[in-house]
């Protein structure tokens, strides 16, 4: 299925968007001590996972990795849920991440645990933002922007190393 779409964004890219969000993300947080990397199951978490590391090589705090359980099929329907407890998070610096934000639909709902947690405070990170708002959400820190029509699909294939890349279909 991967051949049929086109690469817009190749390994080399996607690791430099990375290194650029990480560099971001410290300088916007330098001064803060507990930064969480809440990923967005499963693409986002992958993401997040990657800015880790890439966080990590430049500072020698390393953020905490929080995964965000939801159905992005169906989010109103199940429960969305952290894989923390919600007290580990007071007082905290949270940056909620996904793959891609087309219309804010998943990151709407996916802040909806953050919202009964004292926070210092919480920022969105994506790799890939096609702006198609549905949805107020808007993202802090953004890898590419790409304005796509909304017949169009953009997949960020994060864990196969053949087919590793940002396509466009």
């Amino acid at each position: 299925m991967l051949e049929q779409q086109n690469l817009i964004l190749n390994k080399a890219q996607v690791n430099q968007k990375i290194t650029r969000i990480a560099y971001q993300i410290y300088e916007n947080n330098f001064q803060e001590d507990d930064i969480v990397f809440a990923g967005v199951w499963q693409s986002g978490y992958l993401f997040a996972k990657m800015l880790e590391n890439a966080y990590t090589k430049i500072t020698d705090r390393p953020p905490k990795m929080v995964k965000v359980n939801l159905n992005k099929q169906t989010p109103t329907q199940g429960e969305v849920s952290l894989d923390c407890k919600p007290e580990d998070l007071v007082n905290k610096t949270v940056i909620l991440i996904d793959d891609v934000l087309s219309t804010g639909r998943t990151l709407a709902y996916s802040l909806k645990p953050f919202f009964d947690i004292r926070l210092d405070k919480l920022q969105v990170a994506v790799l890939v933002d096609r702006s198609h708002k549905k949805f107020p959400v808007a993202a802090d820190y953004v890898g590419y922007e790409l304005s796509t029509t909304l017949k169009e699909h953009i997949t960020a294939e994060l864990e196969d190393e053949a087919t590793f890349g940002v396509y466009l279909s």
